[in-house]
């Protein structure tokens, strides 16, 4: 059975950093691509960031462009998200999931196993 369990969110002031991580356990981690999405108050589940199996291929929503980054460590099978620039409209849950083989990023029905989430509520 796959586990995925976030951690890193919090309360952090506009223009401020956070570093998420997700920490897989079951699997083969190094076989799959990962993602990043967040869900926001009275919106729909947003597609944040996706990264290849073995990180050479990135991918972001225009939104986050330039001020996230997605990076993995296959070794401790932990996939993270450095968020930089940080942005009031940028609060929400964080969640992380494991991109199904031979799907595209992006779309939320292309992943299988999703982490419980961790907030991140950014002040103006």
């Amino acid at each position: 059975q796959v586990q995925l369990v976030e951690s890193g969110g919090g309360l952090v002031q506009a223009g401020g950093s956070l570093r998420l991580s997700c920490a897989a356990s079951g699997g083969t981690f190094s076989s799959y691509g990962m993602g990043w999405f967040r869900l926001a108050p009275g919106k729909e589940r947003e597609f944040v960031a996706d990264i290849s199996p073995l990180g050479g291929r990135t991918y972001y929503a225009d939104s986050v462009k330039g001020r996230f980054t997605i990076s993995r460590d296959n070794a401790k099978n932990t996939v993270y998200l450095q968020m930089n620039s940080l942005k009031p409209e940028d609060t929400a849950v964080y969640y992380c999931a494991r991109r199904l083989a031979l799907q595209s990023y992006g779309s939320p029905g292309s992943y299988d196993y999703w982490g419980q989430g961790t907030q991140v509520t950014v002040s103006p």
